[in-house]
């Protein structure tokens, strides 16, 4: 059996978030600069319209199933995901190591005094946590930013500028930055901030953050009917397997 799960031609690998924390750790020691994308629903059915952001895609290290949408449509599929390994849970689960190990990480993104809050907040709740620097996601020149990055040189860079700029960005500026490890972490800044609520265990438990979050903000609704057309797409995309 593969250890990636093609959905609509995203490669989701097959991991736990053990062995996703495992593999992590172990890039802070490896050779050259390796990138963690955390697609959900949302996303995978953008990048199947989308075949350059695809192949962007694709190109990363580790791709972590972030969405339970996603672990729903590998099983329609029938090649199952071990589990959802959602971005903010596996931040969760490597900060305390980073901070046991002496690693750093830099934050860049959202709105200004947001990734300044989120450092405060994580070194309270992680001490021994090197937060090396933030910025914010309002900028215009890339060359300053990276030259901030990589005068700080992070272990990690957490990249929250939303999909599909921090996805673009990244492959875009793999090569100029100076860091071990880089994650799309969407909005997790926020939540780190204290801005922003996290969903609770229920809903997260049960496959509901998404109603949840469409509670809180009606607004998203819009971006919400991209979860039912990525299922149409996948229960086609298993009918057709069971013809073949």
């Amino acid at each position: 059996m593969s250890k990636k799960v093609n959905i609509l031609g995203a490669q989701i690998d097959k991991i736990t978030m053990e062995e996703a924390k495992a593999v992590a750790m172990g890039f802070f020691e490896s050779e050259g600069k390796k990138v963690i994308y955390t697609p959900n629903s949302e996303i995978i059915l953008y990048a199947s319209r989308n075949e350059e952001f695809m192949e962007k895609l694709n190109k990363a290290d580790l791709i972590i199933a972030d969405g339970v949408g996603v672990v729903y449509g590998a099983k329609i599929l029938r090649n199952a995901l071990p589990e959802r390994v959602a971005g903010f849970d596996l931040l969760k689960n490597l900060f305390p190591l980073m901070a046991a190990n002496g690693y750093s990480v830099f934050l860049l993104g959202s709105k200004p005094g947001v990734a300044e809050k989120a450092g405060e907040n994580l070194k309270a709740e992680y001490p021994g946590l090197v937060v090396a620097g933030t910025h914010d996601g309002y900028f215009k020149d890339d060359d300053e930013v990276i030259a901030e990055i990589n005068s700080a040189k992070p272990d990690l860079l957490l990249v929250c500028l939303g999909f599909p700029k921090q996805e673009n960005w990244i492959y875009d500026n793999r090569e100029r930055l100076e860091v071990k490890a880089m994650i799309g972490a969407g909005g997790c800044l926020d939540v780190f901030a204290g801005n922003v609520e996290r969903a609770p265990e229920f809903y997260c438990k049960h496959g509901l953050e998404w109603f949840y979050r469409l509670k809180k903000e009606p607004w998203r609704f819009k971006r919400m009917t991209a979860l039912p057309v990525f299922g149409f797409k996948v229960l086609f995309k298993g009918w057709k397997y069971k013809q073949n």
